[in-house]
């Protein structure tokens, strides 16, 4: 098919969304190489991100065109291509999360700089949704997250808790100084280990290079923020039956993570590619499967129309000091991440993704659990 009848194809498709090719408003695509539209049609999303990363394509407001992509469902228009179905295929008949593969993520995606993070997150250092409801900015917001995690686990001093993907130690720091509790934070990457240590040094908090599924002790509470993302829908059961193992009776699990509307086995092959290796977002159902026999739903809280605010906030961080760290990156890398950001923000925006806090107890919360917003 002749270039003139791809773009004519391409331009079709894009109509539903209001997005028009070389069109003179923000979210329009601006078309640098017209070998794009062979590139999207072949190589689907992968494509269309890699080009991105090559120059080939630009928008001015990345965010609101994935937000009018995705709110116009186009990309469940294009029809899938090869590399997605090998995607699916070794998602379905191997285990990538497996505990050989559990340090992959560390390496590839939160080892790559610490002075990234902390120039993106702000000086809370976490690395996941805030609670914007009477949050002026990205700091108060992250604190107002930390808080009402502390607020629905019901902390006081004296307890211990566990944290299951503690990155840098954001929980561990916050519900240490002030709730005066005691945290054990686990994680696969050995920066956040250094830094989180670091950030942590005078509190209760002792933070370890560890996979989930070598805790082997008991906590009054577990929580588990942004990490579930990583252990991969053959491992949910297994994961839930590790945090059941290491609550007390009556303890609480607080589960934070970003969920999808519907049940899959893969990501977006882009995004596993460049980003998030071997994840991928649960569902629903696929949760609730994985506490059944196990766990008491006690509240299912989802915000995550503040992940769009979060992930822009990052974004501007990061734009605003690429200046300070692009000596350890380059010009691809820059695009790549602001590619992740905004895309993520579109399709917070759009209600593609939910970001869900979920409160779970092993017998019932005797009297019911008092729900916090």
């Amino acid at each position: 098919m002749s270039v003139n009848k791809l773009e004519e194809k391409a331009r079709e498709i894009l109509a539903p969304a209001d997005v028009i090719i070389n069109g003179d408003r923000p979210w329009d695509i601006q078309v640098h190489n017209t070998n794009l539209y062979r590139r999207v049609f072949s190589q689907g999303s992968l494509g269309l991100g890699e080009a991105y990363m090559d120059g080939w394509w630009d928008a001015k407001a990345l965010d609101e065109l994935f937000y009018r992509i995705l709110r116009a469902r186009l990309d469940e228009k294009i029809s899938r291509n090869w590399r997605l179905a090998l995607l699916f295929l070794k998602a379905r008949l191997l285990n990538l999360q497996s505990r050989s593969r559990a340090f992959r993520i560390g390496e590839h995606h939160y080892d790559i700089g610490n002075e990234l993070y902390s120039l993106m997150l702000g000086k809370t250092m976490a690395y996941s949704c805030g609670y914007w409801k009477n949050a002026a900015n990205l700091d108060e917001a992250q604190e107002s997250k930390l808080d009402l995690i502390c607020k629905k686990l019901g902390l006081k001093s004296g307890m211990r808790v566990l944290d299951i993907g503690c990155g840098w130690g954001s929980f561990a720091k916050f519900a240490a100084g002030k709730y005066g509790v005691e945290v054990v934070g686990i994680t696969v990457s050995r920066e956040q280990v250094e830094l989180g240590k670091q950030r942590c040094r005078g509190l209760p908090v002792t933070i370890r290079l560890q996979d989930y599924r070598d805790v082997n002790e008991k906590f009054d509470h577990v929580v588990s923020v942004g990490m579930i993302e990583h252990v991969g829908y053959k491992n949910y059961r297994v994961f839930m039956e590790i945090v059941h193992r290491s609550l007390k009776d009556d303890g609480l699990f607080l589960l934070h993570t970003i969920g999808g509307n519907q049940s899959t086995h893969s990501i977006d092959p882009w995004t596993e590619k460049y980003i998030f290796p071997n994840s991928m977002l649960p569902s629903a159902r696929q949760i609730t499967t994985a506490i059944e026999g196990l766990f008491v739903m006690e509240d299912w809280h989802n915000f995550g129309a503040y992940y769009d605010l979060t992930l822009m906030a990052w974004f501007e961080n990061f734009h605003k000091g690429w200046d300070k760290i692009k000596s350890r990156y380059n010009d691809r890398f820059y695009r790549m991440w602001k590619y992740y950001l905004l895309y993520c923000a579109g399709s917070f925006r759009a209600r593609k993704n939910q970001l869900w806090q979920i409160v779970l107890s092993k017998e019932g919360v005797k009297g019911g659990y008092d729900s916090l917003r």
